[in-house]
């Protein structure tokens, strides 16, 4: 995959993770993403997949099922390590972004990055990632935030 030239990417050290993310993620786990057209979530995986990046869907309720050209995991834990997540985007409530970060430090190897959607933030877990060299972005949307480095 191939970007144009990052715009100025400003002082902020969030906007400095962004952009680097941006040139890097190949590969993204989408936990809560539905076949459900009109959902936010299924908005930004397309966005992201018309970039170039691989959009993998996890959902417990629609496992097996195909979203976008790709099948649906029940967890994090069933992703093939070859599929070589490096991004995790969660579309759930923050209740549920422990076990969710806990789970992807554990089965994803290739991990470098947790993405928290808009009004999803978790300090503890944000910091049991970066305390394993995780990036971790908060209450922001990638379909926002990408097109500004792009």
């Amino acid at each position: 995959m191939t970007f144009a030239v990052l715009r100025d990417i400003g002082s902020s050290p969030v906007d400095q993770d962004i952009a680097r993310i941006v040139q890097t993620t190949r590969c993204v786990a989408m936990v809560g993403l539905s076949p459900n057209e009109l959902r936010p979530a299924w908005g930004v995986a397309r966005y992201l997949k018309s970039q170039g990046i691989r959009v993998i869907p996890v959902n417990p309720g629609h496992a097996g099922d195909t979203i976008l050209d790709e099948t649906v995991y029940a967890d994090l834990a069933l992703i093939p390590k070859e599929a070589k997540v490096d991004m995790v985007d969660i579309f759930r409530r923050a209740e549920a972004v422990p076990a969710i970060v806990d789970q992807a430090l554990q089965a994803l190897p290739h991990l470098a990055t947790i993405w928290m959607q808009l009004g999803i933030s978790h300090p503890q877990a944000a910091a049991l990632a970066q305390s394993r060299g995780v990036t971790v972005i908060q209450d922001r949307c990638p379909k926002i935030e990408f097109p500004r480095f792009l």
